[in-house]
């Protein structure tokens, strides 16, 4: 690995010294006035009872606001019930209660849906979105995932099957957009998902603006309190172009924004597989994180990614960079600048070898990250720096710029 100490550069400009849109400046919020008619969903047949479960009630409100031109579907105050929700074209959500999941996995059908870098049958999101190009969630209410019940059975099965993957719990995840563009979640508060919080997918010009998004890290399962809410990732972007992750605030029991794609030894031949370019993540505050920015551990290219002007209060780790060895993995042009705060390692490169399956490939590419750049830090940690090597990845280029303060 090649550490080079140099001199900044502009911050209008992506890592590999290309011009950055201006779209990426445009923080204005969504005007919900704007778009279209509201659908209050008591107005049409939705009871105002949080114990009762209505996905049917609520999926009808949908529908009918899509066959009758678009609009807003309007969550108002009170608690309602439900399992996978579909929007369509020319429909929003607009919440200003709470929009509560059920915890009952029956309620959400088993389908074709991307997860954990692979096209497969598995369980939807609460929220979903396929090809609801200018789709937006807005308001300062919530969507919760009801995840108690997920997560101490995930617990429970792993006493009983250590080995039992993410998939083997049967969990859905929070909010899921694929095909779109032009999507803006902004405002709400996304808490307590049984899996994933938010994934988007195959999707570009996605802005995630001062969202809280909150899931425990600890107390959920009686027979051991250390245990929290597994896997309840804040954002997995996934084989998208275009993203903007602005003034959000995160705390979960997984990494904060994570970068995947595909996985396996034959990912980078496969269409529904991806890269991810141009992703920035600017203004955030990150509670307790497993990593405040993660490259994998299914993820094939990504180019073009900035973090900066966050604030760390409790993370494990700044830039985790997962080496995948049964993956083909290019991680390249990657920037960090101007991090606060404290965490117990900054960079962190290691091979990830949970539940891979590596195969024989002859022409298998080395894995590579190059063109690192650590800019003006500073952060309370203990390791700066911890970077293990492999034959199977070749590490170049990594930068420290400006002023560097580390306090052990």
């Amino acid at each position: 690995m090649l550490l080079v100490v140099a001199m900044g550069a502009k911050a209008d400009k992506w890592p590999d010294g290309t011009e950055m849109d201006a779209w990426f400046g445009k923080k204005e919020k969504v005007d919900v006035k704007q778009l279209g008619r509201p659908y209050v969903i008591t107005d049409y047949g939705v009871a105002g009872d949080s114990t009762l479960v209505q996905t049917a009630a609520i999926q009808r409100v949908i529908d009918r606001c899509a066959d009758e031109g678009g609009g807003v579907i309007v969550i108002p105050e009170g608690t309602f019930l439900s399992g996978a929700l579909f929007f369509k074209p020319g429909t929003h959500l607009h919440v200003v209660g709470r929009l509560k999941g059920s915890n009952r996995i029956a309620d959400f059908p088993v389908m074709l849906t991307r997860i954990e870098g692979e096209t497969c049958k598995y369980f939807p999101a609460l929220v979903n979105a396929y090809g609801v190009d200018g789709f937006t969630i807005t308001g300062h209410g919530t969507i919760d995932g009801n995840g108690l019940r997920y997560w101490q059975d995930f617990w429970l099965r792993r006493q009983w099957n250590p080995a039992c993957t993410n998939k083997d719990s049967q969990r859905p995840r929070l909010t899921y957009i694929a095909n779109s563009k032009h999507v803006t979640i902004q405002d709400v508060h996304l808490v307590n998902s049984p899996f994933w919080t938010n994934h988007v997918y195959k999707s570009h010009h996605v802005r995630y603006l001062d969202c809280y998004i909150y899931a425990p890290t600890e107390h959920v399962w009686e027979q051991d309190s250390t245990k929290g809410a597994p896997s309840s990732d804040a954002i997995d972007i996934d084989a998208c172009t275009d993203v903007l992750v602005s003034g959000c605030y995160m705390h979960v029991n997984d990494d904060a924004v994570v970068l995947k794609g595909g996985k396996g030894t034959w990912a980078d031949q496969d269409s529904m597989n991806g890269d991810n370019q141009r992703i920035l993540i600017e203004n955030c505050t990150y509670g307790k994180v497993h990593g405040c920015l993660t490259l994998g551990s299914e993820s094939l290219h990504n180019r073009n990614v900035v973090l900066r002007h966050c604030r760390t209060q409790d993370a494990n780790r700044v830039l985790w960079l997962k080496m995948r060895p049964d993956t083909p993995q290019h991680y390249e042009y990657i920037t960090v600048e101007d991090i606060t705060g404290r965490c117990d390692r900054f960079l962190y490169i290691y091979p990830w070898t949970q539940f891979f399956k590596p195969e024989k490939r002859d022409d298998m590419p080395l894995s590579r990250c190059n063109n690192i750049v650590m800019k003006d830090i500073q952060v309370e940690t203990p390791i700066m720096l911890d970077v293990k090597t492999s034959d199977k990845y070749q590490l170049t280029d990594f930068f420290l710029e400006g002023k560097i303060l580390h306090l052990k």
